[in-house]
């Protein structure tokens, strides 16, 4: 049955293990092996971390190649969705992880198969052990054949906000509040008007932001507020 069940996920995985030991140890968590204690694998926390370092770096390389024009705050924010602990352990749902996992009678017996946190640390693992086990090429090729789809959404969701409704997801995520524009100054004449907008948030001002209309100068403003907030 194990055989069996480890020929589907990697057939899930589109890499087949020449070392399945790599593969056992990032399947096996801590309390599988403080209590077995005849086991001669380690657990996967050292896999985990290192699956970590290489699924940013896959997903980074792809939005970096994906969209050049795409900010480094944009980037941060699709990598940190496209990795979070809820997504990666979905995607090690949808793909069996949990029957798979070497779990300690305690966990096993609490449901530590279907814990996100669990599913989400023995899949980075997975990655971790794709990585010593056939190299760079061939966790990218693992790591894009799951995440392929949701980075590309991700990417285009956030480059199709626009700045003000970029600076008010960050400002009411990170102080509570709504951004407000304030109309600073009108000058010029009639047929080339400058407008001159301030935004304002938590007690403090930015900008200003200067366009040839209102919303214009809000879009800049609003930019300009989000590169302070994002360095």
């Amino acid at each position: 049955m194990t055989s069996e069940l480890w020929r589907e996920l990697q057939n899930s995985l589109k890499y087949n293990f020449r070392n399945p030991d790599l593969l056992r140890s990032a399947l096996s968590h801590k309390s599988f092996v403080n209590e077995n204690l005849d086991y001669r694998g380690g657990d996967n926390e050292r896999l985990e971390f290192l699956g970590d370092a290489v699924l940013d770096l896959v997903v980074s390389d792809r939005m970096f190649r994906l969209v050049p024009e795409l900010a480094e705050g944009e980037m941060t924010r699709v990598r940190a969705e496209v990795v979070s602990e809820k997504n990666l352990a979905k995607l090690g749902r949808n793909i069996g992880l949990g029957r798979n996992l070497y779990l300690g009678k305690g966990e096993r017996l609490t449901g530590g198969q279907d814990k996100d946190s669990l599913l989400a640390d023995a899949l980075e693992a997975v990655f971790g052990a794709i990585y010593l086990d056939g190299g760079y090429d061939a966790v990218h090729g693992a790591v894009i054949n799951l995440l392929s789809g949701q980075i590309d959404q991700a990417v285009e969701r956030k480059r199709g906000l626009d700045y003000k409704t970029r600076l008010q997801e960050l400002v009411q995520a990170r102080y509570g509040v709504v951004p407000v524009y304030v109309l600073q100054d009108i000058c010029g004449p009639d047929h080339g008007r400058i407008y001159q907008v301030g935004v304002c948030f938590a007690e403090q001002s930015y900008g200003p932001g200067i366009g040839r209309t209102k919303k214009k100068a809000e879009q800049e403003a609003a930019r300009l507020a989000l590169k302070v907030l994002e360095e």
